[in-house]
Order: C-alpha cells, then structure tokens, then sequence
C-alpha cells in the first residue's frame, strides 16, 4: 500500500520531532552533568578553604604536643589538649585529607614537597632531610605542600 503524500509528511515531521527531541533530552542530560559537576567543585574548593583555614590550628597543636615537658604528660589539661587533636584529626581525614609522606629519607618529590633548605652531600638523589611543615593532600590534590630540608645523597 503506497503512502499518501500527507502520510508522508506527517511521518517525517514525527521524525524531525524525535529528532529534536532526543537532541534536547542529551543537551539537558549534559547541561545536569555540567551543574553537578560545578556543584562538586565548589564543594572542594569550600572545604579545601575551610581545612587551610584550620591547618595552622592543626600545626600549632602539634607542636605544642610535640614539646610537652616529660613530668606534664599524665597531666588531665595535656591529656584533654592531646584528645582534641585526635577528635580534629578524625574530623580532618573524614573530609578525605591526606598527610604527605615527607619523613626523613623519604625521595624528595617537588610536586608534593617544598624544598626550603639544602644541604650537599656526596650523592645525586634528593632526600628529606627534615620535614619542617606537613603538606596535605585533599581528594588527590595537594593543598599545602610539605616544607622540607633536602638533601643530596
């Protein structure tokens, strides 16, 4: 049976509307993939703001603890200081913070560490001498490199 010249037509105009339609579907699935994944970034960069904001709190307690005179460690207040830097660094690592591995011997990495001192020695590779800063890495992104002393050996 031969199609009638209005069947015809009315057939490609349903086939231009798929057409069209199938085409704003993927640019609104597109467009919500684009939103979400904007969404997503300003998430990161607020909570990678937020954890700069507080890794000097962070680096002040641990140096506090780090220079706790012998005779105060079974102290109740040094005891308390310590809980609270367990309790913030639970909270820090649940936010998917991650410490760089910056100890001493460690291979000196400049993507993730800082060289801020040198020392020379007899050899060609670079190693942390010291780690005088922590550096974080936050979802696979460094935050805050680490500030080491490097040297050659």
């Amino acid at each position: 049976m031969a199609k009638t010249k209005k069947q015809a037509e009315l057939d490609q105009t349903i086939a231009e509307l798929t057409q069209d339609l199938q085409r704003t579907r993927a640019d609104f699935e597109n467009y919500r993939k684009r939103v979400d994944q904007e969404k997503q970034s300003v998430r990161d960069a607020a909570t990678s703001t937020t954890i700069l904001k507080l890794l000097p709190v962070v680096d002040t307690i641990e140096r506090a603890l780090a220079h706790t005179p012998e005779d105060l460690k079974g102290n109740k207040w040094v005891q308390g200081i310590v809980a609270l830097d367990k309790n913030l660094q639970k909270a820090i690592d649940q936010l998917g913070l991650q410490r760089i591995e910056a100890k001493g011997g460690t291979t000196f990495d400049p993507n993730l560490h800082q060289a801020v001192m040198f020392e020379e020695g007899d050899g060609e590779t670079e190693v942390i001498a010291e780690e005088l800063q922590p550096g974080y890495v936050l979802n696979g992104t460094v935050i805050r490199h680490s500030m080491v002393k490097v040297k050659k050996m």
